[in-house]
């Protein structure tokens, strides 16, 4: 009998495990077929986030080069290395380009073909364009996966979960205001992948409340502008009469930090130096277990002042009072942020080229402007700022500290849920929007079509309207028909809008306190509430707490996501190789 693999998700995630299952064919059972189902409604390859049918308008936030879907030498995995063209050399650009999505979209399509292809002859590929509703079956025998389309569920000797990002129900908060929205007849776009929303409710010359202020409102400021007809003159924004008025707010009050517009001359820091394997080894052990702000938290701070300081000293040492060696030996032997701030304001008199990561992370708080236009000229000045900051060498330690929360985040993935802060933090300050989308935000706001509401917008629900404060304006509140919430929805198990996922949390697979699915971290098995790792049962991606940094890796960062998949697969081939597995299924 020929060997069943179901695959629930056939975007990038899924398309990185069959390249692995590919890669990994020499431990196939000798003599022994294998029938791979992927089951997903969207195309193979882009899924439904990358699809080529979405607005040419969208890009990726990415530049070019710093997206792949294939291995090097860099990825800390049993299995061989498959390396392959990145994106700007698959589709012949230059690197620092920003693509469109459907360009990514036939990247990802090629991936998967040329995966498909790299399958033995004896191995088969059958997608099934529609959604998988249920798992079921016992621990010891084959599993069942219902779906949609047809009465008799496929029989699999495993199933790999490879869901990507999910819609969700709304949690208490917006389900009261979408009630509120339904009786006074407005508007609510509750979190949603803004390729996905319906738009036409946001009228024309109408006051938009927009709560987000990330990768979700960017896309949602192009298709409400350029979407609906206005265009650009190079810095100035010429309106169609069609948009909104979008006043945009968020609990920091400002967007993302640009892309960074230059490469990182020299020797990189040399990472990990204060939190590596040992240190999340140690972590693991503790037997009363790890708090992230106590325990982790120190030990990533450290690691990302210490990329920013080497950096400084190193390239920039006229900036510096003493000598690099001088100064490392009293940062390693510093014993708190107290000690090791009094080093840093002794060796570095500007405090410009001081790493504040509180400042970053919170930059408007305590401050107060007087007018609703004064806060406007404000954050035009800010956001002016950190577009040349970030497109100037002089200040190349801020790319060092890219470089460190890029090696920081692969080594959180064998932590778990660490809670959303952390996510939340690394994305505001390296995985924010190109240059020229922050660039035409600014436009957008001279022109009027874009107004700052503040940090920590508030949002009520009274006198038949929504409306919005901050307290960054004392005093100013604006009020509107339509609330936009501009993020995505929290992938949780409990509340999530798949039937699959939300039935097999029902039936007893573990869940973090956040809601994402727990999984063994070793191959991503999942686990039930005893901890158990299900025999045929995988899952990987955002819904579970096993979560990587992003959509996709950088070349010759050693993608934690790559080692996942990688270690996954090989849990599969190793199953149906071992006579115990092949007897029960």
């Amino acid at each position: 009998m020929r060997a069943s693999l179901v695959i629930v998700g056939a975007g990038p995630r899924g398309t990185g495990v069959l390249e692995r299952i590919a890669a990994n064919a020499a431990e196939l059972p000798p003599g022994k077929g294998l029938d791979i189902h992927l089951v997903d409604p969207y195309p193979p390859g882009p899924g439904r986030i990358w699809r080529t049918e979405q607005s040419p308008l969208l890009w990726m936030n990415s530049r070019a080069e710093d997206v792949t879907v294939f291995t090097d030498t860099s990825v800390e995995m049993t299995g061989p290395v498959r390396e392959g063209p990145a994106l700007h050399e698959w589709a012949g650009l230059a690197g620092d380009a920003f693509v469109g999505r459907r360009v990514q979209g036939s990247y990802l399509r090629w991936a998967y073909q040329r995966a498909v292809a790299a399958l033995p002859p004896e191995v088969t590929v059958h997608h099934h364009p529609c959604r998988a509703l249920r798992v079921s079956g016992p621990r010891e025998g084959r599993q069942r996966v219902w779906l949609a389309d047809r009465a008799r569920p496929l029989l699999a000797d495993l199933v790999v979960l490879t869901l990507g990002h999910l819609d969700a129900e709304p949690d208490e908060e917006q389900a009261a205001l979408g009630a509120y929205a339904r009786a006074h007849g407005l508007v609510h776009l509750p979190p949603d992948f803004t390729a996905d929303s319906d738009l036409t409710p946001l009228r024309p010359g109408e006051p938009v409340l927009v709560r987000g202020f990330g990768l979700a409102f960017v896309d949602l400021m192009v298709l409400l502008t350029e979407g609906r007809g206005g265009r650009y003159d190079g810095d100035t924004y010429l309106p169609s009469g069609r948009e909104p008025v979008l006043y945009v707010g968020s609990r920091r009050g400002v967007p993302y930090h640009s892309k960074i517009g230059y490469r990182l001359d020299g020797t990189p820091p040399p990472l990990p130096r204060f939190f590596g394997p040992a240190e999340v080894d140690a972590l693991l052990a503790r037997p009363e277990g790890f708090d992230f702000r106590r325990d982790v938290w120190p030990l990533v701070e450290k690691e990302l002042e210490y990329a920013h300081y080497h950096r400084l000293f190193d390239a920039h040492p006229g900036r510096t009072r003493l000598g690099w060696g001088v100064f490392e030996r009293a940062y390693a032997a510093a014993g708190d942020p107290a000690e090791r701030a009094a080093l840093v304001a002794a060796a570095v008199p500007d405090p410009a080229d001081r790493l504040d990561l509180a400042a970053l992370d919170r930059p408007l708080a305590g401050m107060r402007y007087p007018s609703h236009e004064a806060f406007q000229e404000g954050l035009r000045r800010y956001v002016e700022a950190d577009l040349t900051r970030r497109h100037d060498p002089a200040h190349s330690p801020d790319l060092a500290v890219f470089g460190a929360l890029l090696s920081v985040y692969g080594r959180l993935t064998r932590l778990g849920d660490i809670g959303p802060w952390w996510h939340g933090f690394f994305g505001y300050l390296a995985s924010g929007p190109p240059g020229p989308r922050l660039r035409q935000l600014l436009a957008l706001s001279r022109a009027g079509v874009l107004r700052f509401v503040g940090a920590d917008m508030g949002v009520r629900a009274e006198g038949g309207m929504f409306r919005a404060t901050s307290p960054t304006v004392p005093g100013f509140a604006v009020e509107a028909r339509a609330l936009v919430e501009a993020r995505l929805p929290q992938p949780t198990a409990a509340r999530s809008r798949d039937p699959l996922l939300r039935r097999l949390y029902a039936e007893g697979a573990a869940a973090t306190p956040d809601g994402l699915l727990r999984v063994d971290p070793a191959d991503g098995r999942v686990l039930d509430r005893s901890g158990r790792p299900h025999p045929r049962r995988f899952a990987l991606g955002p819904h579970t707490d096993a979560r990587g940094a992003g959509a996709f890796t950088r070349p010759r960062t050693g993608g934690p996501a790559f080692r996942q998949n990688d270690a996954a697969a090989r849990a599969v081939l190793a199953f149906l190789r071992a006579p115990a597995g092949r007897a029960a299924a």
